[in-house]
């Protein structure tokens, strides 16, 4: 069984017991979530496609972690002008564990 969940903007494929990285949460390691924002939801090949949400599907996680990725360096310049710059960025993820996909 696994479902398409749509959190934050983003699209993730959630089954029993996996993790998934998500964008950072502002909540702390062992909290509760809720998504009711399923896309489809597949149960021994019966699937069931929302229009656009599958009414009384949720996905239940726990916060696993917090993270944060590599750092990404952004290097911008513009030839025969002197003008150069270096940036760089480290995203912030957050990982939950799905716990269990409930079907109304």
């Amino acid at each position: 069984m696994y479902a398409l969940v749509e959190y934050k903007g983003k699209q993730y494929k959630a089954e029993k017991d996996a993790l998934i990285q998500v964008d950072k949460i502002d909540a702390e390691k062992g909290a509760t979530i809720e998504i009711d924002t399923v896309l489809l939801v597949s149960n021994d090949g019966s699937v069931s496609v929302g229009a656009p949400y599958v009414k009384g599907a949720k996905v239940k996680a726990i916060v696993e972690d917090s993270i944060r990725d590599k750092k990404v360096i952004v290097y911008k310049y513009k030839s025969k002008k002197d003008y150069h710059r270096t940036i760089g960025h480290r995203q912030e993820y957050t990982t939950i564990r799905v716990q269990e996909i409930v079907v109304a």
